[in-house]
């Protein structure tokens, strides 16, 4: 256990980058379990990630702005497939939206195949920098953000399906490169999960439930030097666990009440 790894000007940006990507997973994740489309994020992320990837293989890796116009494009490309597959065959919707994730990882796979740093590239895309992110890289993701979230707040009674796949897509688009692929879906399942037995106040629940798990998975990662995307994910998964119990001791109780 060292203390040197408690360095504020790195873990500050990487706490503001969960809280970031908290604020737009948690309302979005109440809304893919109430869907049923649990694993939508794996799939965009990873098909976003494939835009990265491919980004890379073209050359472009010095561009930011075609890197992201790429994996954006990529995307949405994937999102309104998805999109098409849940007007077309619902019934085997999630098994279609596992299929598209196994097929991307596959494709970026083939990407890096001859790649030397593949193995680099890779890791960077599942498991994310947290801990390298910076403010004005933060800047651009929380105008992101708070577009995603008008437009959501604004047009979700519209109850435009496609809508929610469009946003989706830019959403999970900025956040996994923001924190990887694993994050993202830690994010946007757990905390919703952990507070699905709330009637009210289950989104600030679940952002509470995130803020503090973010916090205690960085803390423990500094301090134990370890991978700080994984132990977030563990540390989040512990939460979630320990908020859903609660959570549905105090809805039992109340239903015994009213009984």
């Amino acid at each position: 256990m060292t203390l040197e790894g408690l360095d504020p000007t790195i873990l500050g940006p990487a706490m503001a980058a969960g809280l970031l990507v908290l604020s737009t997973h948690v309302p979005l994740g109440r809304e893919v379990l109430r869907r049923g489309i649990i694993f939508i994020d794996l799939a965009i992320a990873q098909i976003a990630g494939v835009g990265v990837l491919a980004a890379h293989v073209m050359h472009l890796s010095d561009n930011t702005l075609a890197v992201q116009l790429v994996a954006y494009g990529a995307a949405l490309v994937g999102a309104i497939m998805l999109y098409a597959c849940e007007r077309n065959w619902p019934a085997v919707q999630e098994a279609i939206i596992g299929s598209a994730f196994v097929v991307a990882a596959s494709v970026g796979v083939l990407l890096l195949s001859g790649n030397p740093q593949a193995g680099e590239h890779l890791k960077e895309l599942l498991v994310g920098q947290i801990l390298w992110v910076d403010y004005q890289q933060l800047l651009h993701v929380a105008v992101i953000y708070v577009v995603v979230l008008l437009l959501w707040q604004l047009l979700r009674g519209k109850q435009s399906r496609l809508l929610f796949y469009l946003l989706f897509a830019v959403t999970v688009t900025a956040s996994v490169q923001l924190v990887g692929v694993y994050l993202v879906f830690a994010s946007l399942i757990i905390p919703a999960l952990a507070v699905r037995h709330r009637v009210t106040g289950a989104t600030w629940l679940g952002m509470l439930t995130g803020t503090v798990g973010y916090a205690a998975g960085l803390l423990l990662s500094a301090l134990l030097d370890l991978p700080s995307g994984a132990v977030i994910v563990l540390s989040l998964t512990v939460l979630g666990v320990f908020v859903s119990r609660a959570c549905a001791s105090r809805a039992r109780r109340n239903t015994e009440c009213l009984t």
